[in-house]
């Protein structure tokens, strides 16, 4: 990656870690899972005015010449011939659905953003009318603004000029909540062209108010490539306006982050996630036996190293084992009181695992969704002991290789703690033998760490190094 990508990276995580984040998602989003475009979807519209639509420029005044002309019902029933039928989210939509933003605007009128976001279970509220922003959907995970409309309604979408010229008298509500989000927000612009009448008229408002002390945001653009035109001039042409448009976005501190194809946008989002999710991680284990170490010893180094993580501000996320849950668990709010003003629901997800539940099958079906909760939500996953008793025999933890298994098909990076024995030291063999399935066998420094994890020790605590050390290089993966 560049190093313009790599520092808007660390500058959006950094937002995101606060919570200020918001997508304003064009129409390049949706044509990526198959809709048209503007000039597609208005093509037979301008057939039948006899214009050629590769030759218009004005596409909102296509539509606005097709009024006139023939009334609003055929462009309505175009809409919904080319946006009402169902598609698949794209790989973005599902990385964006996935992160914790909260607030989304979009001038598409399809439902891709809101589906991304229900397949990862998230309540939606969605807003594209005046009365939509007076009510308030219960435990709402997100917030999508369709400030066009939306295809359920087609007859009232954003699309000609009498809807644009309209909008700031019959939308002010949605002037008004998107100049608050620009000011309060740092939006990351997708597959959005800014030629949209309202959205300039927006941002000039918040620049006249605001002037220097814009708040930063961010869109991505592809570089304009030879490739993609049909001859020199128009290719050279291209290249110039894309550099002043660039330079005439800096005028509402909007940063062009240029990629070279559209699949480096997807090869973003997925360093931001992924890098996100490893600043939070799981602990999988549990200890009816504790092997060469006495009880004490493990647990003053689990409650070490639960404290020191916070501190370093990694999020912990754990199922509470046997034995080796709670003393992490405590020495991680000891780390949360210490360093971050007691806000224990920002750094730890404690969630242990249901008991009392009879019947086998139900159970075992419960804890695999509950495993696949808890696990989904970190980044890094570690492994430690894994024994218990069955049949008055001490015998490894089958839990902790379904939660390894888990670990492993969603992506988690492992560490598995070799010399803590038991089910540990298993998996940690497995890896250490097939390094290629688990890790990149090129990061040498990596691999080496993960080696000393297998190293025989004389105290637990002496470990806390070794992990740190390996827990901070997956983190910069």
């Amino acid at each position: 990656m560049t190093k313009e990508q790599e520092q808007f990276i660390q500058r959006f995580l950094s937002e995101l870690e606060e919570d200020n984040v918001a997508i304003f998602a064009g129409a390049g989003m949706s044509c990526s899972a198959g809709y048209v475009n503007w000039r597609e979807l208005l093509r037979p519209l301008a057939k039948e005015l006899n214009l050629d639509i590769d030759n218009e420029q004005d596409l909102v005044g296509v539509a606005q010449f097709y009024l006139n002309e023939n009334g609003r019902n055929r462009i309505s029933q175009q809409l919904i011939d080319e946006i009402a039928t169902a598609k698949k989210p794209t790989e973005n939509h599902s990385i964006l659905a996935r992160l914790p933003i909260r607030t989304y605007w979009t001038t598409n009128y399809d439902k891709l953003i809101e589906r991304s976001l229900e397949e990862q279970g998230k309540v939606v509220d969605v807003k594209y009318t005046n009365n939509h922003l007076a009510v308030t959907k219960k435990k709402r995970d997100a917030i999508i603004y369709k400030m066009h409309g939306d295809i359920e309604h087609a007859d009232s979408a954003v699309i000609t000029k009498d809807d644009y010229e309209r909008y700031p008298l019959l939308k002010k509500p949605y002037i008004t909540a998107l100049s608050g989000d620009l000011v309060s927000k740092t939006f990351l612009f997708l597959g959005f062209s800014f030629t949209d009448p309202n959205l300039d008229y927006i941002m000039s408002r918040v620049r006249a108010y605001f002037e220097e002390h814009q708040r930063q945001h961010y869109c991505i653009f592809k570089q304009c490539n030879k490739d993609d035109f049909r001859d020199i001039p128009t290719y050279e042409n291209a290249v110039i306006k894309q550099g002043l448009l660039i330079k005439d976005l800096s005028r509402f501190q909007v940063k062009t982050i240029l990629v070279e194809s559209y699949s480096d946008v997807t090869l973003i989002l997925s360093r931001i996630e992924r890098t996100f999710r490893r600043k939070t991680i799981f602990l999988s284990g549990s200890a009816s036996d504790f092997g060469k170490f006495n009880q004490a010893d493990i647990e003053t180094f689990l409650c070490q190293l639960g404290r020191v993580l916070i501190e370093r501000n990694y999020k912990i996320s754990s199922g509470i084992g046997l034995g080796i849950g709670n003393v992490f668990i405590t020495g991680a709010i000891q780390g949360v009181y210490a360093r971050h003003n007691g806000r224990i629901n920002d750094y730890l997800n404690m969630k242990p695992f249901p008991q009392h539940i009879d019947d086998i099958n139900q159970r075992n079906e419960t804890w695999s969704k509950y495993r696949h909760e808890i696990i989904g939500s970190a980044g890094i996953a570690i492994f430690f002991m894994g024994n218990k008793i069955v049949d008055g025999k001490i015998v490894s933890a089958d839990g902790v290789r379904k939660e390894f298994e888990i670990a492993h098909k969603l992506g988690l990076a492992l560490i598995p703690i070799g010399c803590s024995g038991f089910m540990a030291q298993e998996i940690w063999t497995e890896v250490m033998n097939n390094l290629t399935v688990y890790y990149d066998e090129s990061n040498t420094e990596l691999i080496s760490a993960l080696q000393k994890l297998g190293e025989p020790v004389d105290k637990p605590e002496q470990l806390i190094e070794k992990i740190l050390t390996v827990v901070d290089l997956m983190s910069q993966e």
